[in-house]
C-alpha cells in the first residue's frame, strides 16, 4: 500500500505540472499571442523551475524524509496555484503595460506566474526516490519507474487538459480542481497512521 501509494502522488504531479504548462498558454495568449516566443518563454521557465525543483528535492531527502513532510509538499504545490486563479489577471495586465517587447513581457509573465507551483512540484520525484529506495542498490530500478511513472502522468495532463478539459472548463475552474487534487493527496499522506509512513531507509 505505501509503495503503491508513493507512486500515485507521484502520478499526480506529473499530471498536474504539465497540465499547468498547458494552461499557460491559455493564460498568456490574450495578452501576447501564442508565437514561439511566448511558448519559448513557458517552456524555459518550466525546465528552470522543475530544475531548481529537483536540486531542493533531493537536498530536502536527506532530511530524516517522511510520508508526512512528502504531504506537506503536496499541500504547498496546491496553494502556490491560487495566486494564477486569483492574480493572474492583474499581473498579466501589470506586465502588459510596462514591457512593450513579447519576448521579454511573456517571459517575465511565466515567471511571475508559474515559477514558484512549478518549483514546489520538481521537489515530488526525487524526495519520491528517498521514500522508496531501500538500498543504494535499488536506486536506478526505482528512479526509473518513478520517472516512468511521472512522465506518464504528464503525457496524460498534456492530452486530457489540451484535448478535453479546456473545451469543458473555464481556466480558473481547471487551476482550482487541481490545486484540489494535489491538496487531498497531500492532506491524505499527512494523515497516513504513522506507523504506515514511517519508512527505515538504508543507505548501505
Amino acid at each position: 500500500m505505501y509503495t503503491a501509494f508513493v507512486f500515485a502522488l507521484v502520478f499526480i504531479g506529473g499530471f498536474a505540472v504539465m497540465s499547468i504548462e498547458m494552461l499557460g498558454g491559455r493564460i498568456l495568449a490574450p495578452y501576447f499571442g501564442s508565437s514561439i516566443y511566448v511558448w519559448g518563454s513557458i517552456i524555459s521557465v518550466f525546465m528552470l523551475s522543475l530544475s531548481l525543483g529537483y536540486l531542493l528535492g533531493g537536498k530536502l531527502s536527506t532530511l530524516n524524509p517522511s510520508l508526512r513532510r512528502f504531504g506537506i509538499v503536496f499541500v504547498i504545490c496546491a496553494l502556490s496555484c491560487l495566486p494564477m486563479v486569483l492574480g493572474a489577471e492583474v499581473f498579466m495586465e501589470w506586465v502588459f503595460a510596462r514591457v512593450y517587447d513579447v519576448r521579454y513581457g511573456s517571459l517575465l509573465a511565466a515567471m511571475g506566474l508559474f515559477f514558484l507551483p512549478t518549483t514546489a512540484m520538481g521537489i515530488i520525484s526525487p524526495y519520491a526516490i528517498r521514500l522508496l529506495v531501500m538500498a543504494t542498490e535499488h536506486s536506478g530500478h526505482v528512479a526509473g519507474k518513478l520517472y516512468f511513472t511521472s512522465t506518464a502522468g504528464s503525457a496524460l495532463g498534456v492530452l486530457l487538459t489540451s484535448f478535453y478539459l479546456v473545451l469543458w472548463f473555464e481556466v480558473n475552474t481547471i487551476f482550482l480542481a487541481l490545486a484540489s487534487v494535489l491538496a487531498a493527496a497531500g492532506v491524505s499522506a499527512i494523515c497516513l497512521p504513522a506507523r504506515q509512513a514511517v519508512r527505515v531507509l538504508e543507505t548501505s
